[in-house]
Order: structure tokens, then sequence, then C-alpha cells
């Protein structure tokens, strides 16, 4: 028996050397890099300095960096909106409803569209003489058309409605595992005692749910802290400091500034918000099982 454990063991760790090799090279050693590379002013050309903490007072006191991390703050809004759409979702695909492997397919079909392909169709969409501009028009909700990305008050709304449609099937499809592993006996005994739709939901559904709430939730806070490819492709944060986010502002710092150290320092910074925002998110969901209704 102890020799088929240390086979299986060796045989788990074979199929997972790979992955952890490329978490080890592409994650956790730039992560372990970049806390010394904070502490310099490496620019690649110039000669590497030792600085301190002078990138992180110097981070503080960026008036473009404040601003980036405001508007990934303010990025984190569509968490609680994306997993309540998703819950929805996932529980109308769940039921017995006539062409519903159809609508499982529509709702993940963005999920799988390269985030370039879906930047190219909603700038096309979002265009000055876009569907969305004409059927605004059409409808009397706008009087004249609207750069909707390159106005200031619009282009960051947007965008998260934009990264909000691409990642609610990926959402649904977490949920709906979920929603299949719940027995159906609980469903049957709430029934019998008098349980109604809504109630199902809130007193049985939503608990064993919690779970895979935590992780959808906390995923989503991060993605959204980080969110990158289509805050780049379609406005490169402008117009202005409109849509800056702090992966796009580590970007233009790190790779089309080279100063390498500053954008270490702002990255730990970084890292640091979503670790705090990871803490708060299991906080706030620890707790699970069934209620009494």
């Amino acid at each position: 028996m102890y020799k088929g454990f240390r086979s299986e063991s060796f045989t788990a760790w074979a199929f997972m050397a790979p992955g952890l090799l490329f978490l080890a090279v592409f994650t956790f050693w730039p992560i372990i890099y970049g806390i010394p590379l904070s502490l310099t002013d490496y620019s690649v050309i110039t000669e590497t300095k030792y600085v301190g903490l002078d990138n992180f007072t110097r981070a503080f006191q960026d008036h473009n960096f404040l601003i980036s991390l405001w508007n990934s703050l303010v990025y984190v809004l569509i968490v609680p909106v994306i997993q309540i759409i998703s819950i929805l979702m996932a529980i109308l695909v769940n039921s017995r409803i006539p062409g519903v492997k159809m609508f499982r397919a529509a709702y993940y079909i963005p999920v799988v569209t390269s985030m370039v392909a879906v930047a190219l169709i909603w700038s096309w969409l979002l265009g000055n003489n876009g569907v969305v501009n004409y059927l605004l028009l059409k409808a009397g909700i706008i009087s004249e058309q609207v750069s909707w990305l390159s106005t200031s008050s619009t282009a960051l709304y947007v965008l998260m409605f934009i990264t909000m449609w691409k990642g609610l099937g990926y959402y649904m499809m977490l949920y709906l595992a979920g929603l299949q592993g719940i027995p159906a006996d609980l469903y049957e005994a709430a029934r019998v005692d008098g349980a109604g739709p809504l109630r199902l939901i809130v007193h049985v559904t939503l608990p064993l749910l919690r779970p895979h709430i935590l992780f959808c939730t906390l995923i989503s806070v991060m993605g959204a802290i980080r969110v990158f490819d289509e805050v780049y492709i379609l406005t490169k944060g402008g117009p202005g400091t409109s849509t800056l986010t702090s992966s796009v502002y580590i970007f233009q710092k790190g790779l089309e500034q080279f100063n390498f150290g500053y954008a270490s320092a702002l990255g730990l910074i970084v890292s640091l918000m979503v670790g705090a925002l990871s803490v708060l998110v299991f906080r706030l969901n620890r707790k699970g099982g069934v209620n009494s209704y």
C-alpha cells in the first residue's frame, strides 16, 4: 500500500511539474525579483542605483498613479453586478427549458473570444456611426451621436460594461457547476415544507453556493484591479487619464518608459491592495450552509 501511495504521489507531482515550473518562472520569480528591484533606479540604459524607499514615496506623490488606483477601485464596482447576473443566468440555464443548451453556448461564446476581437467589435459598435448610437437615436434616448470611448464621462463605464459582458459566461459556468452539485432532496424537502421559488433561492441555493460565490468574487476582484487588455487596446488610458488603470500605468512606466524600478514599486503597492481586498472578501464570505426559512 505504501509503495502504491508513493507511485500515485510521484504521478501526481509529474503531472503538476510543468504547471509548477511555469508558475515558478513567470509568476513567483518576477514577484520575488520585483522586491529588490523596487528599491533601485533601474532603467536598463543607465547604471542601476540603490534609492531605498524613494520609489514608494514618489508613488504616493504621483498624481497619475493615484488616479489609476482610483479608477481601478471604481472598476471593482462591476464585481457585485457581474456576480448577481451570473447567478441568475446560471439558475436560468440550470432549469429544464427548451433550447437551454443553445443559451449556455451563446452566453459562453464571449469568454472564448479573444480580447482583441472583442475590442475591435465593440469599437465598431460604439463608433460615432456605430450600431449603439443608431439604436439610441432611433429610440430617442440620445439627441446626438456620442463618442462613447472618447468622452471622459463615459469611457470608463463603457470599458466596465465590456469587461462585464465578456466575463458573464465564465462565472455563469462556475455557478452552473455549483448548482448541479446541490442535492435535489434539499429542494424537495423545502417544497414539502411550503417554500416557494424565491425562498428556495434565498435559503437553499445561495447558502450552498457560497463557496462558489467566494471564489468567483475573489477572482473577479483581482481581475478588476488588474484589468489591462480592453483598456489598453481601446483607450490606452485616455482620454486624458479617465480610463487610466493601475496595470496600464505600470505598463507605461515599465515597458514604455523603461523605468523598471519605479514600475516594480507600483506593482508591489497594487499587489498589497489586491491582497487586502482578498482578505476582506474572505472575511465577508467565510460562512456557508443551508438557512432555515
